[in-house]
C-alpha cells in the first residue's frame, strides 16, 4: 500500500508541487485532463445544441443526467417547488411555469475519512439569441472555429459544466478518489431567478465549498451586486388619430418613466463603496423587453417594460425596493411630463437577493489560486475582480452560508451575437478545477482501498 502524501489531505497550505499534492499527482491529473479534452469538447457540443431555452431545459437536463449515471453517480432530479416562493428567502418571485424543467444532482460519496466536501455547479439554461441571421453560424450549432467554440450558453455557462464533469473523470482517471463527498449540480432558472440554485438548498445540499465556473476570463469573483428584475405597466388615454390631443401616449409615459430611472441609476451610482470603485457602472440599470400599443392608428393606452438595477453588498433588498418604489411615487407627482398620469403598476419577477462579498483569506481561496497558476503555466496570480451581475453564488453564500467560488473561463459575447468560449481556456480551467477539488477534498490511491 502506498503513503499517502502530506498533503493528498491536510489542513496546512503550501505549494500545489510541494506539499498540497504530489507532483507525480499533479501530473497525472493534468495529463488526464489533457487526453480527454477532445472528448470535453464533444460533450460542451452536445450541451450546447441542445436548446435550453427557459421551460426547454429537459433536454440538455437528460444528456448531464445519463453522463452522471453512466459515470456512476448517485444521480436525483427534482423540480423547483413553487408553494416556496414568498415563504423561503432565497427565493424570488415568479409566474412561470417550469412543470417540465428539472434540477439535476450527481453525488459521489467520500472514499475515506477527514475530507471536504465540495459543490461544482452550473446552469444549463439560456437566454434567447436574437435574430439568427446576424450570427456568424447558427446559435445553437456549436460551430468550432479555430480555438473557439460558438453558440448560446457556449461561454454561458455549458462550457463550465463540462469542466466540471471532465475535472472529476481526470481525477478518476488519474486512479484518485477523493476523501470528501462530492455534488454535481447542474441547476435551471439562474438567468431569470435564481430559484433553481435556492432548490439546490432547499433540498438539503450543503458542501464545505461551493465553485462555479461561469465564464470569468480565469478570474476570481470578489463580489457581486444584489438585483432586482422589475417589471413596470403605465397606462395613457387612448385615443383616434383624428383627436389625437385628447389623447396621451402610455408609449411616450413609458420612454419618460425609463429617463426618470436613469437618475436613480445615478443617485445609486453615486453612492458606491470604495470596494466599487474601479467599476464603471455597478447599478446597470438595464431595461431588456418593452410592449406597448392596442392598434397602429391609436394613442396608445397601455405600455409595459422589464428591466434589472444592481445596489451594494450589505444592503436590504427590502430597503432597495422601497426606494425604487417611492422614487417612482415622486416623479409622478413632480414631473410635469408624467403629470396626472395614473401611478405606474410595478410588479417584482426575478431575481430579488442582495449581492455578496467574499472574504479575503479564505482556504479555498489560496488552493484555487496555486491550482490556476500551476494550470495556467506562466506562474500568473489569481486576479480578484467584481462582477456586478446577479450569480447563483450569492444563494449559496447568503442563504447557506458557504464559501463560493466564481472562477471560469474566457468567453467572449455572452448574451449577445456570437458568443464563443475559448477552448485554450477551457483547458487551463478544467485542469485547475481538478487540481483544486483534488487538493481540497483530499485524495488517496484507489489501490489504496481495501
Amino acid at each position: 500500500m502506498n503513503e499517502p502524501t502530506s498533503l493528498r489531505h491536510s489542513a496546512t497550505a503550501g505549494a500545489l508541487g510541494t506539499g498540497l499534492l504530489a507532483a507525480a499527482d499533479i501530473e497525472r491529473i493534468v495529463k488526464a485532463v489533457e487526453a480527454r479534452f477532445d472528448e470535453q469538447i464533444e460533450f460542451l457540443t452536445q450541451l450546447v445544441r441542445a436548446d435550453s431555452l427557459r421551460g426547454n431545459e429537459a433536454a440538455v437536463q437528460k444528456i448531464v443526467s445519463t453522463a452522471l449515471a453512466s459515470r456512476g453517480y448517485d444521480v436525483r432530479s427534482f423540480a423547483i417547488d413553487p408553494t416556496r416562493i414568498g415563504e423561503d428567502p432565497a427565493f424570488s418571485p415568479t409566474k412561470f411555469d417550469l412543470k417540465d424543467s428539472s434540477v439535476v444532482v450527481g453525488l459521489k460519496p467520500a472514499s475515506g475519512e477527514g475530507g471536504r466536501s465540495l459543490a461544482l455547479n452550473a446552469h444549463v439554461d439560456v437566454v434567447p439569441v436574437g435574430t439568427s441571421a446576424r450570427w456568424k453560424y447558427e446559435p445553437f450549432s456549436a460551430t468550432r472555429d479555430g480555438d473557439w467554440l460558438y453558440g448560446r450558453g457556449a461561454g454561458d455557462m455549458k462550457a463550465g459544466l463540462a469542466a466540471n464533469l471532465f475535472a472529476l473523470d481526470a481525477l478518476s482517471a488519474a486512479g484518485l478518489d477523493l476523501l470528501g463527498e462530492v455534488q454535481f449540480q447542474s441547476v435551471i432558472e439562474e438567468e431569470i431567478t435564481g430559484n433553481g440554485a435556492a432548490m439546490v438548498l432547499a433540498e438539503g445540499f450543503r458542501a464545505d465549498a461551493v465553485l462555479i465556473p461561469e465564464p470569468t476570463g480565469e478570474q476570481l469573483v470578489s463580489a457581486n451586486t444584489g438585483i432586482m428584475k422589475f417589471t413596470i405597466t403605465v397606462q395613457g388615454v387612448p385615443a383616434h388619430p383624428f383627436q389625437v390631443d385628447r389623447g396621451r401616449s402610455a408609449i411616450d409615459i413609458a420612454f419618460r418613466t425609463i429617463e426618470n430611472l436613469r437618475q436613480l441609476e445615478q443617485e445609486w451610482i453615486a453612492q458606491r463603496p470604495p470596494d466599487f470603485a474601479s467599476v464603471d457602472n455597478p447599478i446597470a440599470l438595464t431595461i431588456g423587453t418593452i410592449s406597448g400599443g392596442e392598434w397602429i392608428a391609436s394613442v396608445p393606452s397601455e405600455c409595459r417594460f422589464e428591466g434589472r438595477i444592481g445596489f451594494y453588498p450589505g444592503d436590504t433588498v427590502e430597503a432597495r425596493v422601497e426606494r425604487f418604489e417611492s422614487f417612482l411615487r415622486e416623479a409622478f407627482l413632480n414631473d410635469p411630463q408624467l403629470e396626472g398620469c395614473p401611478e405606474p403598476n410595478v410588479e417584482w419577477l426575478g431575481v430579488k437577493q442582495g449581492g455578496y462579498v467574499l472574504a479575503q483569506g479564505s482556504e479555498a481561496e489560496a488552493l484555487l489560486a496555486k491550482a490556476h497558476s500551476f494550470a495556467d503555466g506562466s506562474g500568473k496570480d489569481l486576479q480578484r475582480f467584481i462582477m456586478p451581475c446577479y450569480l447563483d453564488a450569492a444563494i449559496f453564500a447568503l442563504h447557506g452560508d458557504m464559501t463560493s467560488l466564481v472562477y471560469g473561463p474566457v468567453a467572449e459575447n455572452i448574451h449577445a451575437i456570437d458568443e464563443r468560449v475559448s477552448l485554450p481556456s477551457l483547458l487551463r480551467v478544467t485542469k485547475a478545477i481538478a487540481l483544486f477539488a483534488a487538493a481540497w477534498c483530499g485524495v488517496k490511491d484507489r489501490a489504496e482501498q481495501g
